[in-house]
């Protein structure tokens, strides 16, 4: 199991174990960390946004076009903004490095 760092929107990090073929966003909710994640994964919301360091931001496929419309009706996007849903955990994420977005 990779360990994950999260930040939370009021700065503080935790350290979570994420079980390998989970998404990013089952990970964090499950360690009960403050997400919403109101459609569970459904890519119908963008309430599981999340800023992923940016040196490591390429440990991930693409994103595609539906996440991209998505993201278009999140607030505070940057360049490294991913819906956390989309993010599957494997091996070589081992220390990522994310930031729950603030709404």
């Amino acid at each position: 199991m990779p360990n994950i760092f999260v930040t939370t929107p009021d700065g503080e990090e935790h350290t979570i174990a994420a079980e390998l073929g989970l998404s990013l966003m089952e990970a964090i909710v499950q360690k009960g960390l403050p997400m919403e994640a109101i459609c569970g994964g459904c890519l119908s919301c963008a309430t599981c946004h999340v800023h992923v360091d940016p040196e490591q931001f390429d440990l991930f496929e693409p994103k595609s076009e539906d996440e991209e419309d998505m993201l278009d009706l999140a607030t505070n996007v940057v360049n490294e903004s991913r819906l956390s849903c989309q993010l599957k955990i494997e091996e070589r994420h081992e220390e990522l490095r994310v930031t729950i977005a603030e709404e």
